[in-house]
C-alpha cells in the first residue's frame, strides 16, 4: 500500500481539538492515520519540521469571474492563486455573466475546475433568476447541479417576501442563505464609508446603518423560517452586535470577516487609491476593533477574502468610476498572521478553525478536517518565513491588492488536494 507521510510538523486540526507534533499518513486520496506508525512504510515523505500542518484552508467567498469576465480572472487562474495562498477549496460567488442561476451553470463550474486541476471549487447558486431580485431561481435544480449555498452576492435581495421564500426553500435542502446585507436606497453613488473621512474628502458616503438594517431583516427572517443564515463580509460594529444577539436568541446565524475589514480603515482613502475602494467599504478604527473582538469571541465564525479581481485598466479609473473590490487569496495567511496571530487576537488553532472546519460546516461540505478517511486536503505552512508582498508575482490575473510592499510573515509551503501535491512554494 503506497503511503505519503508528512512528518515532524505541528499538526493542528480544530475539528478534533488536535494540536501537537505528529505524523500525518495519507493513503491514496484519504487521510489514513494521525500519529506514529512504525509498522507502515512511506513511499513519499514530506518533512514538515518547524511547519504547521493543517486541513486545507477553505475560502467560502471568492469571485472567479468565469464565465463572462475572463479578463479579470478565470477558474484556472483563481484556483492557482488559491493554492499559492494555501487554500484547497473555494466557494465561488454566482455574480458571473451569465450568473450561476441554473443547474447547467453550476455544472459548468465543476467541469472547468476539474479541467484546471488546482483547488476544489464549490459553486454558490443565485437566490433569484439573473440576480434580478424578482423571481426565485430554480433552487432544487441548482442543488442537483452541485450548488452548496445561495446568495445574490454583489446585490441584496431587496424584496423581503422573496428572501423569506428563499430561506424556506433552502431550509428544505439544508443549504445556507448567504446575505449581502445592503440597503441600496442608502448607498446609491457611495464611494466610501460615511463619516468624518468622507466629509473631509468630499466623497459620497455608505452609512454603517445601510448594512445593519439588512442584517437585522435577515436575522428576523431566519428566526421566522428557522433557516440557516450566513452574513457575508461583516464590516460594522453594529452588524457584529446584531449577529451576537441573534446567536444568543438561538437563531441559526453565522458571520464572516474579511482581512481588509480588520486591518484597514477609511483613512486609507485619503490616497484616492482605488485599491481601497470596496463594498462594504473600509470602516473606522472602532469598527475594526469590533470585528477583531467578534473574531476572538466567536461571534464571527469564518474568515474569507471576498477575492474580487478586476483587470488593471478597470481599477485605474477615477475613484467614483472604479469597481469595488480587491484580490486576497495570496495574502490571506500573512495578513491574518500580522493582524490576528502576532497581536494575540487569536491562537493558531482558533485561526485555522475559522479557515477550515467552520466554513465547511456553513457550506455543508466534507472538507476542513484530518479525521481518518477524510479527503486528504492538507496545507503545510511556514509560520515564520518573512517576505514582501509583491502583487506582480501573484498567480491571479489581477493586481488590485492594497498590501503591496508590506513586510509579512507566514506562507504556504506545500499544498495537497485529495492526496496529490498541487503546490510547492520552492517548486522542488
Amino acid at each position: 500500500m503506497p503511503f505519503v507521510r508528512i512528518c515532524g510538523g505541528r499538526v493542528i486540526d480544530p475539528s478534533q481539538n488536535f494540536d501537537q507534533i505528529a505524523d500525518l499518513w495519507i493513503k491514496d486520496d484519504r487521510v489514513f492515520y494521525l500519529g506514529e506508525r512504525p509498522d507502515l512504510r512511506a513511499e513519499q515523505t514530506i518533512d514538515a519540521t518547524h511547519k504547521i500542518v493543517c486541513p486545507g484552508l477553505i475560502d467560502m467567498h471568492v469571485h472567479l469571474r468565469e464565465p463572462g469576465r475572463e479578463e479579470d480572472e478565470t477558474i484556472a487562474t483563481g484556483t492557482a492563486a488559491a493554492l499559492a495562498g494555501g487554500v484547497t477549496s473555494v466557494a465561488c460567488m454566482p455574480n458571473t455573466e451569465p450568473p450561476i442561476d441554473s443547474q447547467a451553470a453550476a455544472e459548468f463550474v465543476y467541469l472547468q475546475a476539474e479541467r484546471a486541476g488546482n483547488a476544489n471549487v464549490f459553486p454558490v447558486g443565485t437566490i433569484t433568476k439573473d440576480r434580478a431580485g424578482k423571481e426565485l431561481a430554480e433552487i432544487g435544480g441548482l442543488v442537483d447541479g452541485g450548488a452548496v449555498a445561495f446568495t445574490d452576492d454583489g446585490s441584496p435581495v431587496v424584496n423581503s417576501e422573496i428572501m423569506r421564500r428563499a430561506m424556506e426553500y433552502c431550509r428544505m435542502f439544508d443549504k445556507a442563505v448567504l446575505s449581502h446585507s445592503e440597503d441600496l436606497e442608502l448607498t446609491r453613488g457611495a464611494v466610501m464609508n460615511e463619516g468624518f473621512e468622507s466629509m473631509r474628502l468630499g466623497l459620497r458616503g455608505y452609512p454603517a446603518v445601510a448594512e445593519e438594517i439588512m442584517i437585522f431583516r435577515e436575522i428576523a427572517l431566519a428566526e421566522l423560517t428557522k433557516a440557516r443564515l450566513h452574513i457575508l463580509h461583516v464590516s460594522t460594529a453594529g452588524g457584529v452586535e446584531l449577529i451576537r444577539r441573534g446567536k444568543a436568541r438561538g437563531v441559526q446565524v453565522t458571520g464572516e470577516a474579511c482581512p481588509h475589514h480588520f486591518t484597514l480603515t477609511d483613512e486609507c482613502l485619503r490616497t484616492f487609491d482605488s485599491n481601497y475602494k470596496m463594498s462594504p467599504p473600509l470602516r473606522t478604527k472602532d469598527d475594526v476593533q469590533a470585528i477583531l473582538a467578534a473574531l476572538r469571541d466567536g461571534t464571527l465564525d469564518c474568515i474569507t477574502t471576498d477575492h474580487a479581481p478586476h483587470a488593471p485598466e478597470k481599477k485605474m479609473r477615477e475613484l467614483d468610476q472604479a469597481p469595488n473590490g480587491i484580490i486576497g487569496l495570496e495574502t490571506l495567511l500573512p495578513i491574518c498572521v500580522r493582524a490576528l496571530i502576532e497581536p494575540g487576537v487569536l491562537t493558531w488553532p482558533q485561526l485555522i478553525e475559522k479557515l477550515t472546519i467552520n466554513p465547511a460546516r456553513v457550506l455543508g461540505i466534507d472538507r476542513g478536517t484530518l479525521k481518518p478517511n477524510a479527503i486528504a486536503d492538507v496545507t503545510i505552512l511556514d509560520p515564520d518565513v518573512c517576505w514582501t508582498i509583491d502583487p506582480n508575482q501573484f498567480r491571479s490575473k489581477s493586481r488590485n491588492c492594497p498590501y503591496g510592499g508590506w513586510e509579512v510573515r507566514g506562507r504556504a509551503e506545500v499544498v495537497l488536494v485529495a492526496g496529490q501535491i498541487r503546490y510547492q512554494r520552492n517548486g522542488k
